[in-house]
């Protein structure tokens, strides 16, 4: 018997390939979304204080929108500028004490490692004068292929670098136009879903929306308590830098690992440069451990899952899986991408409940 389709079910086959194939053209060009995507994110989390301003009156009217946006993306340059500001007076003020530091560390190298690695046949000299006759060895002994792999090495971290510049130039223009006409593009969207499916795809959508808005709060939340934690336990310590360092550490703590690595990075280079011996190093090494575990078992379970409706151990086993899929940009949109995942969830099990498979 011969197969035929229905107009209509041609029709559906026909649009449901056209979508198929623009999600594969938005899958080949993903190398060039990044900008787009993290412009995307951003618009989603500032468009509220675009609202607010918006709906603000300047006499009888009310404030035009690009005004609107335009405070809003100054507001947010100049808290990114401030976060910049915080790191760099650190940074100038530990390099040079660091630079001082150097050669005693390399006279502590020989004297303590150096005989340890003897005890193994490796006699090797690691003060500042052993260690740059063993680089002029190195380099000899590679000759051309050395400065052929440091040159091709140069040249992908030069694209690299030239790929950054041009994505943090990109986000900012990206933004402006997505917050000035974010209402325009969610009304569009919201048109381009078929009319039988738009009252129950508009109803998750609302119900993500309230989702991802108790995750950023119960986010800042977590970020001030980190900046509160690590700024009083250093301080405790008598670390100089401990503000500056704590705080740094709980605002990037957004992004997985990065406040935690880097805000434990300064705080080691400050403690070898205000502490004599390994106690301040110690000490800074369980300040940090102890603010990991209590962020991730503590903390991010219960400030976060709770007000998104995950289990504590759901959210830990969320960050593991999405790290493993897809790396640290897994880890970072784990949270999020499972509470809209939880509103699928919850239709589907209703619709589950209701069908005749379950009931018969």
């Amino acid at each position: 018997m011969p197969f035929f389709l229905t107009p209509e079910q041609k029709q559906s086959t026909f649009w449901l390939a056209l979508w198929l194939a623009a999600a594969l053209l938005l899958y080949t060009l993903g190398p060039i979304l990044s900008p787009f995507i993290a412009a995307a994110i951003l618009a989603y989390m500032l468009n509220g204080a675009v609202d607010r301003l918006a709906r603000a009156r300047l006499g009888r009217r009310r404030m035009p929108r690009v005004l609107a946006v335009s405070l809003v993306l100054l507001a947010f340059c100049i808290a990114v500028v401030a976060l910049f500001l915080t790191v760099v007076p650190v940074l100038r003020a530990e390099i040079p004490l660091l630079q001082a530091k150097i050669p005693a560390f390399f006279t502590w190298l020989d004297s303590y490692v150096a005989p340890w690695l003897a005890g193994y046949g490796i006699h090797v000299k690691l003060d500042s004068a052993g260690l740059r006759d063993l680089l002029q060895q190195q380099v000899a002994a590679s000759g051309d292929d050395l400065w052929t792999s440091v040159l091709a090495k140069v040249r992908v971290g030069g694209s690299a670098v030239l790929g950054w510049i041009a994505t943090l130039t990109l986000v900012p223009v990206v933004l402006f136009y997505l917050l000035l006409d974010w209402h325009q593009l969610v009304a569009r969207i919201g048109g381009a879903i078929p009319r039988r499916w738009a009252p129950q795809a508009t109803g998750m959508a609302l119900e993500a929306d309230a989702l991802l808005a108790q995750y950023l709060r119960g986010q800042l939340l977590v970020m001030i308590v980190l900046a509160v934690y690590y700024s009083a336990a250093l301080a405790i310590l008598g670390l100089d830098v401990a503000l500056p360092v704590g705080v740094l550490t709980g605002v990037l703590g957004f992004v997985p690992y990065l406040g935690f690595g880097l805000g434990m990075l300064l705080a080691l280079v400050a403690a070898v440069l205000q502490f004599p011996g390994w106690v301040g190093l110690a000490w800074v090494v369980a300040i940090y451990t102890a603010g990991q575990l209590i962020e991730s078992f503590i903390l991010t379970p219960r400030l976060v899952g709770e007000r998104i409706g995950l289990h504590p151990l759901a959210v830990i086993f969320a960050l593991m899986a999405f790290g493993e899929l897809f790396g640290f940009a897994g880890v970072l949109l784990a949270l999020p991408v499972s509470a809209v995942l939880m509103v699928g969830f919850r239709h589907m099990r209703a619709h589950y409940l209701r069908s005749s498979f379950y009931n018969a």
